[in-house]
């Protein structure tokens, strides 16, 4: 009995030794190993409020119309950011943004002023990144609204 009892005992040690030593060595894989990591640039708009519903539609020629632009920096290194908010591709605004350290977000109230009047204009907020001629997405940030009289 003394003697299964020991035997128990040591191949519960040998057991135990080798997940330590599997582990340790899975742990120093996955420290030395470079993660494949994701890097993009978070950009929004949100009302004047701050929420993500009830956009401007109805607005008034040469009234300005409030929204919220925000950007947050996940590209894992100081980045500089640019806005131009355009209307039916006419540029209206640039708003700059600046440099965002990583993981850092900007949120800013900013205006436009449509002048001429027209349904359903297009309304664009292109995202620059780093001083790049072409714009960071494929399609910019949009909405629509209808520009009446006053």
């Amino acid at each position: 009995m003394a003697l299964a009892l020991k035997k128990s005992n040591l191949a519960l040690i040998i057991f135990l030794s080798v997940a330590i030593v599997v582990t340790t060595g899975l742990i120093i894989y996955l420290k030395l190993t470079p993660q494949k990591v994701n890097k993009f640039t978070e950009f929004y708009v949100l009302n004047a409020e701050g929420k993500a519903l009830d956009y401007p539609e109805q607005v008034t020629a040469g009234s300005p119309v409030y929204v919220i632009l925000g950007v947050v920096n996940h590209e894992y290194q100081p980045t500089t950011y640019r806005i131009e908010i355009e209307i039916d591709g006419t540029d209206l605004e640039q708003v700059n943004v600046g440099t965002l350290a990583g993981k850092q977000k900007w949120e800013k109230k900013v205006s436009f002023t449509p002048e001429v009047l027209g349904q359903r204009q297009r309304v664009d907020f292109v995202l620059y990144k780093d001083d790049a001629p072409e714009p960071y997405l494929k399609e910019p940030l949009r909405l629509y609204i209808d520009v009446v009289a006053k």
